[in-house]
């Protein structure tokens, strides 16, 4: 099969290897539309390795339809549309994968919507419900809004009625935001959101964080008592200085940081169990629905990867497949 392989000089090019060989709980999928995470640059510049024993090729999510299925299931079929989180591997015409880690495409998206959803939504929702506990009503501060995550977590915390407010730095993401139902996007480069957030007497219950750095102790002046701050990416840096545990205790601020990619296959299995229970209706029905920024072809890598690099996008950037 063809796949997208990493030269010395992290420079992305077309190279033929072995189709994956399956295990009796996994399945394998032609790929169709693979979703570009910023994990897949991180890991292009040897700063974010597969799990031990994982594929070494990029990319973790993919959507495509099952042409090989493990004998331990009897849900699947051959032929079925499907889309999933991987470990690695989705850059490529096949990909295994887990077996109840299949989520069905519904009937009326296509390829590229479907490989739109797995990593944003999966990860909007562990943050938001498997950690953060987040209850209707609640006052969200989403940064990064107009990413992936961001835009698949306004849609989901509006599902509740939350009140949400996001960051972004550029004007048409603030419409953008907007047009997803965020309450107020408030433009970065203009607008300290420290400074708003008092101004307006807000206090948030839960917190989405990608860029952490600096914004560790500005998340904690925002947050409201028994509020949650859930960290899932160090855009700002790793290292957070002078954090006022004071003002931390105070308000007993729940800080967690999490990722998706390295957790164990029980624990995914249960996410997308209960993240198909509350939100695959609101899918099929179009009351929550994936943003794609732009498709390219999987020849254009290079080009989709410079776009999130520069901060170019609105939700998601896909590659279609071809034969």
């Amino acid at each position: 099969m063809r796949y997208i392989a990493i030269n010395e000089q992290q420079q992305l090019s077309f190279d033929e290897i072995e189709k994956p060989t399956i295990d009796s709980d996994e399945c394998l999928i032609k790929v169709k539309a693979i979703g570009v995470n910023r994990a897949d640059i991180l890991q292009k510049k040897g700063q974010y390795p597969p799990p031990p024993g994982e594929s070494e090729i990029l990319g973790i999510e993919a959507c495509g339809e099952i042409v090989a299925i493990g004998n331990e299931q009897t849900n699947w079929q051959l032929g079925d549309k499907v889309f999933a989180i991987v470990p690695g591997g989705a850059y490529a015409q096949y990909v295994k994968v887990k077996t109840r880690h299949l989520i069905k495409l519904p009937e009326n998206f296509s390829y590229a919507q479907g490989a739109a959803i797995a990593e944003a939504y999966l990860t909007a929702y562990q943050c938001l419900f498997s950690i953060a506990n987040l209850q209707a009503n609640a006052n969200v501060l989403v940064h990064a809004g107009a990413s992936g995550v961001g835009s698949a977590a306004i849609q989901l915390a509006k599902q509740l009625n939350c009140h949400v407010s996001v960051t972004v730095g550029q004007e048409d993401k603030v419409a953008a935001c907007k047009a997803l139902g965020a309450d107020e996007a408030i433009n970065y480069q203009q607008t300290d959101f420290v400074a708003w957030s008092k101004q307006q007497k807000r206090r948030y219950d839960v917190i989405l964080d990608v860029v952490a750095g600096e914004y560790v102790n500005r998340n904690i002046d925002v947050c409201a008592l028994d509020g949650h701050i859930v960290i899932i990416s160090l855009l700002g840096g790793r290292f957070a200085e002078n954090v006022d545990v004071g003002k931390m205790l105070a308000k007993r601020v729940n800080i967690h940081a999490t990722t998706l990619r390295s957790r164990h296959d029980d624990y995914k299995s249960q996410l997308i169990k209960a993240f198909s229970q509350d939100f695959y209706r609101c899918l099929k029905l179009g009351a929550i629905s994936p943003v794609i920024y732009q498709q390219l072809s999987w020849e254009e890598v290079e080009t989709a990867h410079q776009i999130m690099i520069n901060n170019e996008n609105i939700g998601k950037i896909i590659l279609i497949v071809t034969d």
